[in-house]
């Protein structure tokens, strides 16, 4: 019988359904609190590990190297140390949709106050979205329409954590009051929803209220999201696709991501998919 080591810092929804379905499928999972670790080196890092381990973290330093402890003692972790590093910066996983011919947001990057002001009013032409570069639920994401609300917002980013004076825009994406969440797992679409904006809020994050809805079966989406993760190891994705007036654009991969969601909006038991492939990867 294959063995599942759980990775968690906070116990939610997706990880109390993931326990759940491994015990209806007959399928050994113990759970280990990443925050509780005191890993060793030379030592294994957790009592009673399983045959594969799912990162679940929700501190993305905490499952980073939680992870890369776990891999360094030999143990198998979906997503990987080099998976996770990619899809929890998003000027990585820019850069490497960009280089493998992905369409995605138009992007920029700077490194000061001065420098990003030009950004915003010579390539964006005094529109864009600033985002954290680590960061997910939606959270310090804004959208900047003139130069004095760029300045504020960048040299306040400037007096916090060192990794906020890297400035990351894209472009606004005039598109329908939605965007679109696939999950993948390995080369194969699991399920996917549409996520709705609610009143004045331009952001769709189930996370401050974006409601969500069936989506329809897509072969271009669905081909769109599994290219997406091509240059990622095998694992379980989330894929971010916004609609635009060009095609289908690919803004984000979540290499964490919640999955209540998308099981609600589209009737798929995703833990129940996450525990198959996770065995099938541990019999590789």
């Amino acid at each position: 019988m294959t063995n599942i080591t759980l990775l968690f810092d906070i116990m939610r929804w997706e990880e109390k359904q993931l326990l759940l379905k491994a015990r209806e499928k007959g399928v050994g999972m113990n759970s280990v609190d990443i925050r509780k670790m005191t890993p060793v080196l030379g030592e294994s890092p957790v009592p009673g590990i399983g045959d594969i381990c799912l990162q679940r973290g929700v501190s993305f330093y905490r499952g980073l190297f939680s992870t890369a402890y776990l891999e360094y003692s030999g143990h198998m972790v979906i997503n990987t140390f080099r998976s996770l590093d990619l899809t929890g910066n998003k000027l990585l996983t820019s850069l490497e949709l960009w280089k493998n011919g992905i369409p995605t947001p138009r992007t920029g990057s700077a490194f000061d106050l001065e420098s990003g002001l030009k950004l915003f009013t010579e390539k964006f032409s005094g529109t864009a979205v600033i985002k954290p570069i680590t960061g997910s639920w939606g959270r310090m994401i804004a959208l900047l329409k003139d130069r004095q609300a760029a300045e504020a917002v960048i040299n306040e980013r400037s007096l916090m954590h060192p990794i906020q004076s890297v400035i990351y825009m894209q472009e606004f994406v005039e598109k329908p009051e939605r965007d679109i969440r696939i999950i993948v797992a390995g080369e194969r679409m699991v399920a996917g929803m549409y996520r709705y904006q609610v009143g004045d809020e331009w952001r769709t994050n189930a996370a401050i209220g974006g409601r969500v809805e069936p989506l329809p079966h897509d072969p271009e989406i669905e081909e769109l999201a599994i290219r997406a993760t091509k240059f990622l190891d095998p694992g379980i994705y989330g894929v971010d696709i916004m609609e635009s007036a060009s095609g289908s654009l690919v803004h984000e991969i979540n290499g964490t991501m919640e999955f209540k969601g998308v099981t609600s909006a589209s009737g798929v038991d995703v833990a129940g998919e996450i525990i198959d492939f996770l065995v099938s990867e541990a019999r590789r």
